[in-house]
C-alpha cells in the first residue's frame, strides 16, 4: 500500500463499516476472500456480494478458510484473506492463523463479534452474549497482532495497519475482531494514513562482513548453503538462485524450501533434516562451511545433537530475526538482516569475486546420492514405491503450478523425491504441522494460479479432516489434481508406536479406518479412481491428467508397513540414521 492511499468517506460519501471494509479490501488489490458465513460476518458479506469487486469463496469450514489464506500469502507476498463469525468460527480459524504465524505468511483474518452490547466486560460471568469468545486473546501468541475494533473511527486505522503489519519484516498474520453494531454504524471523516507498528528497519550490511564471509568460504574445502522457508517468505528465491550461480556453491534444503532450487539444478543436493535425503544429511556431516538463509535450525533440522550439527565447521546465520540466531546451534557468525537485503548485497559482492567450482566436492556429493538412492530407502514391503512414484508423479504434473502436501509419511516421501521444475512452488504446513492443510490450501492456491492445475498430495489421514472441501472444488470447478497415499494408517503415528512402543497401534492402525476414497470423490461429482499395483501407476497417472482442467482423484494403496526413512536416530548427529541406526532416548518432537 502506498503512503497517502485512502479510502474518502466525507460527508457526501458516507459508508457503513462493513461497505468500507469491502471497498477497502477491492482497493488494496484483494482478489479472493474466503469464509463460511455466519451470523456475526453476514455483514461483510452482504458487502462484498453487492460491491462485486472481491471474489467469495465459500468453504465448509473455517479452518480452510484460514488454510486457503496461508497459501494464497504464501504465493503472492501479499496478505491473504479470511472472515469468520463469531464463536466456533473464530475459534476454528485459529490452526490456519497459527501456521500463517510459524511458517511466515502474510495473512489478515477479520472475525464478526457479538455487539458491544452484549459483551461481558468485566463481569464475573463466562459469557453474556449468545456465542460471544475473545478470540483477540486466543490468536494474540499466534499474531502479529490481534485487536478488538470498539468504534467505527478506529477502522480505517486497523485496516491499514493490519495490511502494513502482515508483510513488514518476518511476514505473518493480524486479526480484527469487530462487534455486530460497530458494522453497521458509519466510518466518519476521511480515512487517517497508518504506518505499520514494524518496520523493515535492518541495518545495511557493511562491506567488512561481506569481505569475512566470503573470506571463509573461499578458505573452505566443502561448503554448503542451508537455505529454508525464509526464503520464499522473504520474495528472494531468484536472488538466491543468482547468489548460488554465482558463487558454485552446493545448497542443502529444508522441508520448506523444497522448491528453492528446481530439481535439475547441479548445485541442489536435496533435502536434509529427520527424514531428509540421506545423502544431503552425509553432506552436512562432512562440510566445513555453511551459510544459513532462512532457517531456524530447528531439531527437526538439525536433530536432537547439536553440538556435533556445529562441530567444528563455520556457520554464518542470516536471519532477521535477532532471537533465532545461535538460539539451538550455538557458535554462528550472526548477521541480523532482512534476507532480501542481505542476498542483494551478496550478489553485488560476488559479481566482483572470483570463485572455484570444487568439482571434487561435488563428485564427492553425486557418489553419496549414487550410493544412497531415496527409492531404495523403502525396502521389505510390497507392492507400489511412494519414493518411485513421486518421480512418476513429478514426470506427468509439468503443467501444475504447485504441489500442495498434507502432514505425515507421504509428506517426506514427496519432500524427498518430487522434481520441481523452476516454476513450481511446494507448500506445506512446517511450524505448526497441521494434518487436513493441503486441499483447503490448494483451493487458496488454486485460486492464485489459475488457470495452471494445482497437485495435492494427502495421506488417507489427513485427507479425511477437511474432506468436505472436495465440494468446494466442484462449486468453483478448480483444477485440481487430487493423490491420497493410502496405506489405511495413520502411518507417521505407526511408525513411532513401531519405534517405542513394541509395536502397539492404537488408534493410528487399531481403531482406525479409512473410505474408498475413488466412490466418496464421485459422490461430490469428481472422477475418482483407485491404484493398487505397481504395473499399473503409469496408466493411473495419464488417466488423472486426461482433463487438465479439471478436478480429479487418484486413490494410491500403499503397503501399511513402509515408513519413511532415512530418519535422524533420536539423539544422535544427523549422520546417524534409522533403520541403520537407533534411538538413544524418546523423541520428545
Amino acid at each position: 500500500m502506498r503512503e497517502g492511499d485512502g479510502l474518502r468517506c466525507g460527508p457526501n460519501n458516507r459508508m457503513k463499516t462493513k461497505d468500507y471494509i469491502a471497498q477497502f479490501l477491492a482497493e488494496q488489490g484483494v482478489s479472493t476472500v474466503f469464509e463460511l458465513p455466519g451470523g456475526m460476518s453476514a455483514h461483510f458479506i452482504d458487502s462484498l456480494y453487492q460491491q462485486d469487486r472481491v471474489r467469495i469463496v465459500t468453504v465448509h469450514h473455517e479452518q480452510s478458510a484460514a488454510f486457503a489464506a496461508d497459501a494464497v500469502g504464501r504465493l503472492t507476498g501479499f496478505p491473504g484473506v479470511a472472515f469468520a463469525t463469531s464463536g466456533p468460527g473464530a475459534v476454528n480459524l485459529l490452526t490456519g492463523v497459527g501456521s500463517c504465524h510459524f511458517d511466515s505468511s502474510p495473512a489478515v483474518f477479520i472475525t464478526g463479534q457479538v455487539n458491544r452490547s452484549e459483551l461481558k466486560g468485566d463481569r464475573a460471568i463466562r459469557q453474556l452474549g449468545f456465542q460471544e469468545t475473545d478470540v483477540v486473546t486466543m490468536a494474540m501468541p499466534i499474531t502479529k497482532a490481534a485487536w478488538q475494533v470498539r468504534t467505527p473511527e478506529e477502522v480505517p486505522h486497523r485496516l491499514r495497519e493490519a495490511f502494513a503489519l502482515a508483510t513488514a519484516g518476518r511476514p505473518g498474520p493480524v486479526l480484527i475482531d469487530i462487534p455486530m453494531d460497530v458494522q453497521s454504524m458509519e466510518v466518519p471523516g476521511d480515512a487517517p494514513n497508518a504506518t505499520a507498528t514494524e518496520a523493515n528497519h535492518q541495518p545495511k550490511i557493511d562491506d567488512k562482513t561481506l569481505e569475512e564471509l566470503f573470506s571463509e568460504l573461499k578458505k573452505a574445502r566443502r561448503p554448503l548453503l542451508l537455505v529454508g522457508g525464509g526464503i520464499r517468505a522473504a520474495r528472494s528465491t531468484e536472488l538466491l538462485r543468482t547468489l548460488v550461480k554465482q558463487i558454485q556453491v552446493p545448497v542443502v534444503n529444508s522441508v520448506m524450501a523444497v522448491d528453492a532450487l528446481p530439481f535439475a539444478d547441479p548445485m541442489r543436493v536435496g533435502m536434509i533434516g529427520t527424514y531428509g535425503n540421506r545423502w544431503a544429511n552425509l553432506a552436512i556431516g562432512r562440510s566445513d562451511f555453511l551459510l544459513v538463509l532462512g532457517s531456524r535450525l530447528d531439531i527437526r533440522q538439525t536433530g536432537a545433537d547439536t553440538k556435533s550439527f556445529k562441530s567444528d565447521r563455520v556457520i554464518f546465520h542470516v536471519d532477521c530475526e535477532a532471537g533465532e540466531v545461535n538460539n539451538r546451534v550455538v557458535g554462528c557468525y550472526p548477521i541480523l538482516a532482512d534476507l532480501a537485503g542481505f542476498l542483494k548485497a551478496a550478489n553485488d559482492f560476488a559479481a566482483t569475486q572470483q570463485f572455484d567450482a570444487r568439482p571434487d566436492w561435488l563428485a564427492e556429493i553425486s557418489e553419496l546420492r549414487h550410493t544412497w538412492p531415496d527409492t531404495k530407502e523403502v525396502f521389505d514391503i510390497s507392492g507400489i514405491n511412494p519414493n518411485s512414484l513421486m518421480h512418476m508423479l513429478s514426470t506427468v504434473s509439468q503443467a501444475a503450478g504447485a504441489y500442495v502436501v498434507d502432514v505425515g509419511l507421504h509428506q517426506m516421501w514427496a519432500a524427498q523425491s518430487l522434481e520441481l521444475t523452476d516454476s513450481q512452488h511446494f507448500l506445506t504446513s512446517g511450524g505448526m504441522g497441521a494434518m487436513g492443510f493441503s486441499l483447503p490450501a490448494a483451493i487458496g492456491a488454486a485460486a492464485v494460479l489459475a488457470p495452471r492445475p494445482v497437485v495435492v498430495i494427502a495421506g488417507d489421514g489427513g485427507f479425511q479432516l477437511n474432506i468436505q472441501e472436495l465440494q468446494t472444488v466442484v462449486r468453483n470447478n478448480f483444477p485440481i489434481k487430487i493423490i491420497v497415499i493410502n496405506n489405511k494408517s495413520q502411518g507417521m503415528i505407526r511408525q513411532f508406536q513401531q519405534t517405542y512402543f513394541d509395536g502397539r497401534y492404537q488408534s493410528s492402525v487399531w481403531g482406525y479406518s479409512t473410505p474408498d476414497f475413488a466412490r466418496v470423490a464421485e459422490a461430490y461429482g469428481i472422477p475418482g479412481r483407485t491404484l493398487a499395483n505397481e504395473e499399473d501407476i503409469e496408466s493411473a497417472l495419464g488417466w488423472l491428467w486426461q482433463n487438465p482442467g479439471e478436478p480429479a482423484l487418484l486413490d494410491v494403496t500403499i503397503d501399511l508397513n513402509a515408513n519413511a526413512y532415512p530418519k535422524i536416530a533420536f539423539g544422535k548427529p544427523l549422520t546417524e540414521m534409522e533403520p541403520f541406526a537407533s534411538p538413544v532416548e524418546l523423541e520428545g518432537t
